[in-house]
């Protein structure tokens, strides 16, 4: 926010608590220097992918409702980086347009691309947004996934396996990718210094704990070498 919405959102404030209002100009104009430097980074509104889109004054409203304390900068800033780390959780980076060797760019495409993702500039994508579903393949492709969801085994009837989805969500994602003939991730390495999981075996985090996602530089290299000219379909 800038200094003019920050005052904005600090009138506000003062109108729902009159009583915390600065009693004169110069503790006024201190108080708005203070807000308008520590939420330099958190924009007024935002919208979220899958839920309730963020409205700072709305954390203001939601503080002064429930705390009898008056309200700091940190009470906005803080539900929005909850908020922000929620949306980029739902998010997969899209490949940037850039020389994939010139690290320096592609970090600065990536975090571009999220920095829009997260103020509402651009919209949030997942994986299965790459695709128009499997009613979308040509009955070559159709082949191609039915040979890959075989390698993957078949050790149960497909009503079973799509019952038992929701206990055993890795295979299920691996399967809807061979079913949409999308590329998956666990087909690759992970790239990841951290982790360097084998192709076939999931990620890991600091802990050494299997994730629940792969890596997301893991996922751009199986989209880049699915989609090479030399596997074109």
């Amino acid at each position: 926010m800038d200094r003019r919405e920050v005052a904005a959102l600090l009138a506000y404030a003062d109108r729902l608590d009159p009583t915390r209002a600065p009693t004169d100009k110069a503790a006024a104009g201190e108080r708005l220097a203070q807000w308008a430097d520590l939420l330099s980074d958190v924009p007024p509104t935002a919208q979220h992918p899958g839920g309730r889109p963020w409205d700072a004054s709305q954390a203001v409203r939601h503080h002064i409702a429930t705390s009898p304390y008056p309200i700091k900068p940190s009470d906005v800033s803080r539900p929005w980086h909850t908020f922000k780390a929620d949306v980029i959780g739902r998010h997969h980076d899209p490949v940037p347009a850039v020389d994939p060797d010139d690290s320096t760019a592609y970090v600065r495409a990536l975090a571009a691309n999220r920095t829009a993702v997260v103020t509402g500039a651009a919209v949030a994508t997942s994986f299965r947004e790459l695709t128009f579903g499997a009613a979308a393949l040509t009955p070559g492709e159709q082949a191609q996934a039915a040979a890959r969801r075989a390698a993957l085994g078949e050790y149960m009837p497909r009503t079973v396996a799509d019952a038992l989805a929701d206990y055993r969500p890795r295979r299920a994602q691996r399967e809807r990718a061979a079913a949409e003939n999308l590329p998956d991730a666990l087909d690759v390495a992970c790239p990841y210094e951290h982790c360097r999981a084998d192709a076939g075996e999931p990620c890991r985090n600091a802990r050494r704990a299997p994730r629940d996602k792969p890596h997301p530089s893991r996922l751009d290299l199986a989209t880049a070498r699915y989609y090479a000219p030399e596997n074109a379909r």
